[in-house]
């Protein structure tokens, strides 16, 4: 059951994603068109989260020593560098390129497996690159922001590049179907473990969570496509953008 309901995460989010373009709402931002819609994804993901994954998340972290997660978060780490090198070489960088391979080459050899980053002391930084990123430095713009089920927030460009990013995951070159969902279970409870921290923080501190998530998200997405050096018009245009469209007053007829 497990292992087909993962299969078809990509398939529910595709469907989500042709049935918000013909929901958009004209009283919400130009970054956020389907916001009705999006906010109720947002709340029906937030009660999964509170009711599923944040507390097998802090049981995971509870019973798993620190220097066994940091393990695991490195060796998922190291692989992702080939995605990371991939989508480098794609937007022309070749010294990010070249690093995010060599960092991969390091870790998973000297690193054991990844198990270990003895890339970062040697001066190989990741050079996070995905591919959304990629279709960014070439001039595609991110569409409208959504909520997709039970994969957060994104954008139209963004769904896209996770689709392909996916076909260089890890998963593809294990055969195994228990090996392979068990590996995609435990990535995704580390991931949880590793934003119980920001999700006390945003519980604290955010009037409006969902306000505040898609407008954290769509400025960094806006931030890594520039490397951070964003345009000050591009960065203006996304403040315009995430802004609510003015009601126009009702207009009084004149009496003769």
């Amino acid at each position: 059951m497990t292992a087909k309901f993962l299969t078809a995460l990509p398939t529910m989010a595709a469907a989500t994603l042709l049935f918000l373009s013909g929901c958009a709402s004209t009283g919400a931002p130009k970054a956020d068109p389907f916001e009705g819609m999006n906010r109720g994804t947002y709340a029906f993901n937030d009660a999964v989260d509170r009711a599923v994954f944040e507390p097998v998340a802090k049981g995971y972290q509870a019973i798993t020593p620190q220097p066994v997660r940091s393990g695991i978060n490195n060796a998922f780490l190291n692989v992702a560098d080939v995605g990371n090198s991939v989508n480098n070489l794609l937007q022309g960088k070749a010294a990010g390129a070249a690093t995010s391979l060599g960092r991969f080459i390091v870790n998973s050899t000297l690193g054991v497996l990844g198990l270990f980053d003895v890339a970062t002391p040697m001066g190989l930084e990741r050079q996070e690159e995905d591919f959304g990123q990629t279709l960014g430095k070439w001039g595609l713009g991110s569409g409208p922001y959504v909520v997709i089920p039970f994969l957060g927030p994104s954008t139209f460009r963004d769904f896209t590049g996770r689709a392909v990013d996916s076909q260089l995951s890890w998963s593809r070159a294990v055969e195994h179907d228990k090996t392979r969902y068990s590996g995609m279970a435990l990535e995704v409870i580390d991931l949880r473990a590793s934003l119980l921290g920001a999700s006390k923080t945003l519980d604290e501190a955010a009037l409006d969570k969902y306000q505040f998530l898609r407008d954290a998200y769509l400025q960094r997405r806006l931030r890594n496509v520039y490397d951070g050096k964003v345009p000050q018009d591009k960065a203006d245009q996304l403040e315009d953008d995430l802004v609510p469209p003015k009601a126009e007053a009702p207009k009084v007829e004149k009496k003769p």
